[in-house]
């Protein structure tokens, strides 16, 4: 993953932050691990691949319990995890070498033409999918719709204002932090403005 910004990497880490598997994140989230990693949207075989070999064996085996668990149901198992503290070391590892080639992968696909943007901006666009997913249909994908048809032209400029605009979504004093994330993500952007990849 040597092509992976450092920028955008250091930007994901920041927003998702540590997670521990006795605190469950709201929402329709699952148990959540490490940095963003969701036991509630992975399986079996992917969280053996992922996390079998870092984890001490009966936290890896209590954990898988609560593989597709989201929302309620999630908050209801969080608490019977308390005792398990997953380390800084393996969760870096994990996100690296696993999580980010995935979503690198996946945020191509939803954006035809990423690998021709400088590399901050593939990484703002990665960091975004990490967080929002890479679906485009529906009016609250409106911005992502634009992004995609942005990154098809190499419009630096307009991918960083549908980032900005995309902040229409979420309330600003209850989540403010997806917000900032936005912003964060368009200036990682627009930084690269002027730049020849």
């Amino acid at each position: 993953m040597a092509d992976f910004s450092d920028k955008a990497f250091d930007l994901i880490l920041e927003f998702e932050g540590m997670n521990q598997p006795g605190k469950w994140p709201g929402g329709a989230s699952g148990i959540t691990i490490g940095y963003g990693y969701d036991l509630g949207f992975t399986n079996a075989g992917k969280f053996q691949d992922d996390w079998g070999d870092k984890l001490p064996p009966d936290a890896f085996t209590r954990l898988q319990s609560a593989i597709g668990l989201t929302g309620a149901n999630a908050q209801k198992k969080a608490p019977q995890f308390a005792s398990i503290i997953v380390g800084k070391d393996p969760s870096l590892v994990v996100f690296r070498d696993r999580t980010i080639p995935e979503y690198v992968a996946t945020t191509a696909k939803a954006f035809p033409g990423l690998d021709k943007l400088p590399s901050d901006a593939q990484g703002a666009l990665v960091s975004l999918v990490y967080n929002r997913g890479a679906a485009m249909n529906g009016d609250r994908r409106i911005e992502m719709r634009a992004i995609r048809d942005a990154v098809a032209r190499g419009d630096l400029q307009a991918i960083a204002s549908q980032l900005r605009a995309m902040k229409r979504l979420w309330n600003p004093k209850t989540q403010r932090g997806l917000r900032r994330r936005r912003d964060a993500e368009a200036a990682l952007v627009e930084s690269c403005i002027g730049q020849n990849n």
